[in-house]
């Protein structure tokens, strides 16, 4: 049986109580093709959706997963995720401040990218000191020139300079998204 009582969900069509089931009150089985699928079917959560789709550029990525790598790239990016670096996570903490959508950790081809936004084509890297190293800093290069051959724009601080002024790396992430997007954010 279908609740009728309540409007449309607030969950924006994730799992749970809404999704397609919910419906509107007077409308009662909205969302469904015909109300033989909405009747008999007696679990709740049979036909909500898990996701919705992503608002245009927002969470998209142009990577797909069928890369023989990819598998070893998303453990890695997860193992990042659960470990990340004091200065990360500072700067992921204002990040979720901006009014646009960055993943941190994010696979990226042969990569993982410390933060990426697709939307604005952009990806930002953290760079400890290891980065001075002659060989890191050549490995550093070829990655920022595969990442703008697909598109994206590359912004590189160093720890000390997030450490230091996390304001003026986040208003010069600003001021990039601004111009990658074209508007004021």
């Amino acid at each position: 049986m279908i609740d009728t009582s309540t409007p449309f969900p607030l969950d924006g069509g994730r799992a749970g109580d809404g999704g397609a089931r919910a419906g509107f009150a007077e409308d009662g089985a909205k969302g469904f093709v015909d109300d033989a699928s909405c009747a008999s079917s007696s679990d709740d959560g049979a036909h909500t959706p898990t996701q919705p789709s992503p608002v245009e550029g927002e969470g998209y990525s142009r990577f797909g997963r069928s890369d023989p790598n990819s598998g070893k790239t998303v453990r890695r990016a997860r193992l990042l995720r659960a470990k990340p670096t004091w200065t990360e996570a500072r700067l992921w903490e204002r990040l979720h401040e901006l009014p646009v959508r960055f993943r941190r950790q994010e696979p990226m081809g042969p990569y993982v990218a410390d933060f990426a936004c697709h939307r604005a084509d952009l990806v930002i890297e953290v760079d400890g000191g290891v980065h001075d190293r002659p060989e890191v800093a050549v490995r550093d290069l070829e990655r920022s020139n595969w990442l703008e051959s697909q598109g994206y724009s590359v912004l590189r601080f160093s720890n000390r300079q997030v450490e230091d002024d996390l304001d003026a790396v986040v208003s010069a992430i600003r001021n990039a998204v601004s111009n990658r997007l074209r508007k004021v954010i």
